[in-house]
């Protein structure tokens, strides 16, 4: 669809007269609302120079509640506001004045030991020590160096320069190596008996 000259008429004077954006493309049909609307803020008529008896009455008490309300509405924030102030200064607080929440004080900083995982108690001696010899054989690959064919098992602290990837072929299907597919993957059935 084309705005040819006559169409760009039609669509002035349907404005002019306050019809609305769908009545104006339904009028002129083969275009949208959005497109009517474009074409009217691109010939800068948007503020309906036509329809000056009709626009103020329908928007001037709009916007007088508008108004009204605006200010009505600000002081409620600030009393909302008061009592949370003091519950800040409750929250511990880092360096930088930012509140700890307490999905943040459960990161623990590079460096730190890492709190015993309970899985590892749930893992067999012999996957243990399989693990730990194919670790001793790992291609010790970086994040950049992964592909869909190398073992993805993470080994190290992330955030020191010691941290690395397993980097052996995955088992197919899986994003480990054999080793660790036996570590990561668990039968439900031995899982369910060391529940008991």
């Amino acid at each position: 669809m084309s705005w040819t000259d006559e169409r760009v008429e039609t669509l002035k004077k349907m404005w002019g007269e306050g019809q609305s954006a769908s009545q104006i493309a339904k009028e002129l049909g083969g275009v949208t609302r959005n497109a009517v609307i474009g074409k009217v803020h691109r010939l800068g008529l948007s503020n309906r120079a036509g329809a000056v008896g009709a626009a103020p009455t329908k928007t001037a008490p709009k916007e007088k509640p508008e108004v009204a309300a605006k200010p009505a509405a600000k002081p409620a924030p600030k009393a909302k506001a008061a009592p949370a102030a003091p519950a800040k200064e409750e929250l511990e607080l880092d360096e930088n004045g930012i509140p700890i929440s307490a999905a943040r004080r459960a990161i623990i900083p590079a460096g730190q030991p890492l709190p015993p995982q309970p899985s590892a108690n749930e893992i067999s001696p012999e996957a243990l020590a399989k693990v730990n010899e194919i670790e001793k054989t790992a291609k010790r690959i970086s994040l950049m160096e992964l592909t869909e064919k190398t073992c993805k098992w993470p080994v190290g602290d992330p955030a020191t320069d010691d941290f690395w990837f397993c980097g052996l072929a995955v088992q197919q299907g899986k994003p480990y190596c054999e080793a660790h597919v036996g570590v990561a993957f668990q039968p439900m059935s031995s899982r369910r008996d060391r529940r008991r």
